[in-house]
């Protein structure tokens, strides 16, 4: 594995032969803390929103779930 770091960027090489599989986790985890790298956001603020969208989708599922 190689880490190289750019004025522009951070890159990373792995050798062919890695799983990509378990690479994806890795990447989703990376593409999240790239999102959120200047998010001035306090976690009681993003446990709200998720809490809200969840109630959201509940209310417009329920009726798939309960009969």
């Amino acid at each position: 594995m190689v880490i190289e770091r750019t004025n522009e960027e951070v890159i990373i090489r792995l050798p062919s032969y890695v799983d990509t599989n378990g690479l994806q986790s890795l990447v989703d985890y990376l593409t999240y803390k790239e999102a959120t790298a200047k998010s001035k956001a306090k976690q009681s603020d993003v446990d709200a929103l998720a809490k809200e969208a969840k109630a959201g989708w509940w209310a417009k599922n329920k009726d798939r779930f309960v009969k």
